[in-house]
């Protein structure tokens, strides 16, 4: 995979040297390049020669004059260069492994790659690590990295990840330490393998890594209809329990879909220190309502209106107190419209997998006027669903006005579309 570009930023220096969208970048002061990392380190420099070769084939040599951590402003199709690592475990609750055929090509997609890890926030788990991979993150020094854990016990994370190097996970995590390597722990609870004791086991093994460790989420194991493996979900005893557990110790944080089941209120915003693992829904919920408090709602709007907030039923908790607040504003009226998913099964609660049918079945008989929809229900920088169908497909069979906000955080975006009423 080459380095080609995807997009030029505006009032950029590569935008003044005429650098396109298809362009590749072949080498950086003659050094070629296999990822994001080796372009950064390349760039930091106040003479560059940049080696273009041209969308129609025709190759260019560019001398640059910049300053040193000055941004060329390229953005590139993949933080990748070569090929990506892949993942070689077959872990028993991968979640690519449990979807249906027909969906986005790159839902497929399962990477095991530490550049990503570093430079994205994807999780690893280490188990394609090579030699080589760790002098080079020795001698640049990278990190902070995010790292599946899910237990330390070296037999057990071997039955769980059903790879046989697996069960080097500690030892990895003890080189991280030596080598003052610092990353972040994700622990799936699977119910009857890693819970309970064993997860005591883990959280303690983490403990020893000290402030290695930046923090640890522990997140329930999503089960689909899909799925093939025998597996127990989460329920309201384990949720409690495991809580408990987590209490024990440091920089250790369950997700906010454990105190739902738990029912349980969601912690108070210092329990999820710098909210470190906002993908993995550990504070999602606490951020967003954080962020409502800080809003100046307008006590009334000029033009009477009616919006329903669609969203998954993990969001339902924070969008109902909100929804409440809202409500307060004369003229307009709210209500919360949480999306079932027939299509996944019920225990998928989570926004980005909402699919459009199960959408469309939501909101179609809903009286209001807008509805409302975070960004993670479509695929980044288009308004295509993750099964393939958009939403001109779904305006067109619901009837409805749509405004999408940029993710579930963003109620600043609904208050400023009233403001503008």
């Amino acid at each position: 995979m080459p380095a080609i570009v995807s997009e030029v930023l505006k009032n950029s220096i590569a935008e003044e040297l005429e650098v396109s969208a298809g362009d590749e970048v072949l080498s950086i002061d003659s050094c070629t390049m296999q990822d994001m990392i080796d372009y950064n380190y390349l760039c930091k420099n106040d003479f560059l020669t940049l080696e273009i070769k041209k969308s129609n084939g025709q190759i260019e040599v560019i001398e640059i004059e910049k300053d040193f951590d000055e941004d060329l402003g390229i953005v590139f199709e993949s933080a990748v260069f070569d090929k990506v690592k892949p993942c070689l475990n077959h872990c028993i609750f991968c979640f690519v492994d449990q979807q249906p055929k027909g969906l986005r090509p790159t839902l497929y997609v399962k990477d095991d790659d530490y550049r990503l890890s570093y430079l994205q926030g994807t999780y690893i788990t280490l188990t394609n690590l090579k030699d080589e991979d760790k002098e080079r993150i020795k001698r640049l020094h990278l990190g902070p990295f995010y790292v599946s854990v899910h237990t330390t016990n070296p037999d057990l994370r071997v039955q769980m990840l059903k790879n046989p190097n697996a069960g080097k996970a500690l030892e990895n995590l003890k080189w991280f330490r030596k080598n003052k390597i610092p990353f972040h722990a994700q622990i799936v609870l699977c119910p009857g393998y890693n819970d309970g004791k064993e997860l005591e086991r883990t959280l303690s093994d983490l403990a020893k890594l000290k402030n290695t460790v930046l923090s640890t989420a522990i997140v329930p194991v999503g089960i689909t209809q899909f799925r093939e493996e025998e597996l127990r979900q989460v329920d309201k005893k384990c949720a409690l329990e495991t809580i408990e557990i987590a209490s024990k110790f440091k920089r250790v944080c369950c997700s906010d879909e454990f105190f739902l089941l738990a029912e349980k209120e969601i912690p108070p915003a210092n329990y999820y220190g710098n909210f470190s693992q906002l993908e993995d829904g550990v504070g999602a919920l606490r951020l967003l309502l954080e962020d409502f408090k800080t809003l100046k709602l307008p006590e009334k709007i000029s033009k009477s209106i009616k919006i329903a907030l669609a969203t998954g039923y993990a969001a339902k908790y924070a969008l109902d107190k909100i929804a409440a607040e809202l409500n307060n504003i004369e003229n307009l009226s709210v209500s919360v419209n949480p999306v079932k998913s027939n299509y996944w099964g019920r225990d998928i609660t989570v926004s980005g997998l909402i699919t459009t049918d199960d959408l469309i079945r939501t909101i179609k008989d809903s009286d209001a006027d807008l509805i409302v929809i975070p960004s993670v229900m479509l695929k980044p920088y288009s308004e295509d669903f993750l099964d393939g169908k958009n939403l001109d497909y779904v305006k067109l069979k619901s009837g409805k006005e749509f405004l999408i906000v940029k993710n579930i955080y963003s109620v600043n975006e609904i208050v400023d579309y009233i403001d503008k009423l």
